[in-house]
């Protein structure tokens, strides 16, 4: 991964190979010891993963369950921080097990070091999810 990247191309970066299945290429761009934190994660689900082992773990199964299909609504803001930015997105697809739609919106922070993602908290609604049908308890698989 070139270090060449700011955080927000990396984070598109990071979009293009979600929606490409490419969990690995994703994961990679993590650092070894990165942050992926969910504030909102309802009971029974990881609250916070350390690692790049952790994360790669975690995301494994993600195709399975949700194919992404785009990211139409990406707005990146830059903060005082020049290592970290706010996203808010929305992501579509289906459930795979299902085969319906999947519509999500979600907002990140992201800090980026040395080209490689730090930190990543995760703020996505798990009561949303549950109304689009998605099945949150066995394998959490967004991000």
């Amino acid at each position: 991964m070139s270090t060449s990247m700011d955080p927000a191309e990396l984070y598109r970066h990071g979009l293009t190979l979600l929606v490409e299945k490419d969990i690995p290429g994703w994961v990679d761009l993590w650092d070894e010891d990165g942050v992926l934190e969910f504030p909102f994660a309802p009971p029974g689900r990881p609250e916070r993963l350390e690692g790049r082992q952790a994360v790669l773990e975690y995301m494994r199964h993600y195709p399975e369950h949700i194919d992404i299909h785009d990211f139409p609504d990406v707005t990146i803001h830059r903060t005082t921080e020049p290592e970290t930015i706010v996203v808010e997105m929305r992501a579509v697809g289906r459930l795979v097990e299902t085969d319906t739609s999947y519509d999500m919106t979600y907002i990140a922070v992201v800090t980026v070091k040395d080209g490689l993602i730090t930190t990543y908290r995760d703020y996505w609604n798990p009561l949303a999810a549950v109304q689009t049908g998605a099945d949150f308890t066995a394998t959490r698989s967004t991000h």
